[in-house]
């Protein structure tokens, strides 16, 4: 009789992902120069199934999203509660970002990644940042003219406006509302079950993903920024497994060890895709599913989150301003340090939903403090596997602003978040 245990999900996709890695390494250093493996395994079979699953997740982001917030608002008894929980959700996402970027900026200053011999890279460094919208141009852009164009584009800010609207006028518009109301729970289920189908292809898109990466990557590059690189890293790990396990614990008093083990997933999900919102399908999935969340609260939050928060960009900001400074030799006042932090906390909502946010974050930040924009050329070298990182940080932190209004509205089952096979079949 076989009694071996079959592989979780988490651990297929861990699979898949080391095995990339390899795969990866050893085309790099044994076929790097080899024309036909670059064009037909790397920009071949590796770009094509990495890009089918990023693409797969995105396909769904959309529906989910709509649908999703269409049944949470049309499920609230009184519509004003959204307002509520729009308020507790964005005062937390902004502390967390402003908490993210004093620790990047605390831990660069003890360490000054950038006070060796970076400096004789300047000489070749440009960089032209695409320039940032008006608050004004923000607050105009947020209603959508056109929902249906708003869906095309995956404009997720002006989506969650309209599918609010809708949910709100489902829950006024009596029993015709009823009606509609049970379709879109319908329609609902059906999508989630949409995405359980293609998790279980996640560990094949993983290890495309991972391949193609670590084919191309250049670890010299590395090499040069390792200090900056490790600073960053360092920060990123201190915010996902140290701050908000203690803020949850906090305000909660739930156990931080369930809420990291039940992450596993969607971390890996989003270091693989660099992706919020690719990974969102997954991350709504964790907190409803796994930590008992109900989804008129987590198809609210959630999407909210993988919009505005950018804890993960924050870190990344703080270590490379004090790194660009110090690159530069330029001294920063405490003033200046003030300055970023309260720049890219309200940034982070301000930019939210443009393309190559994290870059124009760092490039307005850059400008409110005097320093060179083109700095910004040293440190993308080594910027994809920190944005694949800081992409797994913030789908936590959603999660955990999720939990935290949740369990503050009373709006989660604690049960499930305590039960460690919630969500998942448990090993026989």
């Amino acid at each position: 009789m076989n009694s071996k245990k079959p592989l979780t999900l988490t651990m297929k996709i861990i699979i898949g992902m080391g095995l990339g890695i390899t795969v990866g390494a050893i085309i790099q250093y044994l076929f790097g120069d080899n024309t036909f493996v670059n064009d037909n395994i790397v920009n071949g079979l590796f770009l094509a199934g990495g890009k089918i699953f990023v693409n797969s997740l995105k396909m769904l982001v959309v529906p989910l999203v709509f649908v999703s917030l269409v049944c949470g608002t049309c499920s609230l008894a009184d519509p004003s509660k959204l307002g509520r929980l729009g308020g507790k959700s964005i005062l937390l996402y902004l502390t967390t970002t402003a908490i993210a970027i004093t620790l990047a900026i605390g831990l660069a200053l003890l360490i000054s990644p950038g006070a060796s011999e970076t400096v004789t890279m300047t000489s070749n460094a440009t960089f032209s940042a695409k320039e940032a919208p008006s608050f004004t141009q923000v607050l105009i852009n947020i209603m959508p003219s056109n929902p249906i164009n708003a869906m095309a584009e995956g404009n997720m800010l002006q989506i969650i406006v309209f599918a609010l609207l809708f949910g709100i006028s489902i829950t006024l518009a009596g029993e015709a509302g009823k009606r509609i109301a049970l379709f879109f729970n319908d329609l609902n289920e059906v999508v989630m079950k949409l995405v359980v189908i293609l998790m279980n292809l996640a560990p094949y898109g993983v290890f495309f993903l991972m391949a193609k990466l670590f084919s191309e990557i250049s670890l010299s590059t590395i090499g040069n920024l390792i200090q900056y690189f490790l600073v960053v890293l360092g920060a990123l790990a201190i915010h996902a497994l140290i701050t908000y396990p203690t803020i949850l614990k906090v305000l909660t008093g739930l156990s931080p060890v369930i809420f990291i083990r039940k992450m596993r997933d969607a971390a890996l999900f989003a270091f693989s895709t660099a992706s919020s919102n690719a990974t969102m399908p997954v991350t709504l999935e964790t907190a409803t599913k796994k930590m008992g969340v109900d989804n008129s609260i987590a198809s609210f939050t959630v999407p909210l989150g993988a919009t505005i928060n950018m804890d993960g960009t924050a870190i990344m900001q703080g270590v490379a301003t004090v790194f660009i400074a110090q690159v530069y030799g330029i001294d920063l006042t405490v003033p200046d340090f003030l300055l970023v932090i309260l720049t890219a906390t309200l940034a982070s909502i301000g930019t939210a939903g443009v393309p190559g946010v994290g870059l124009i974050m760092l490039a307005m930040v850059l400008q409110q403090v005097n320093l060179p924009v083109e700095g910004i050329a040293l440190i993308i070298g080594v910027d994809r596997l920190l944005d694949m990182t800081r992409t797994a940080v913030n789908v936590t932190g959603d999660s955990m602003v999720t939990i935290i209004v949740a369990k503050s509205e009373k709006e989660m089952e604690l049960d499930v978040y305590n039960d460690p096979w919630a969500g998942s079949k448990k090993e026989e």
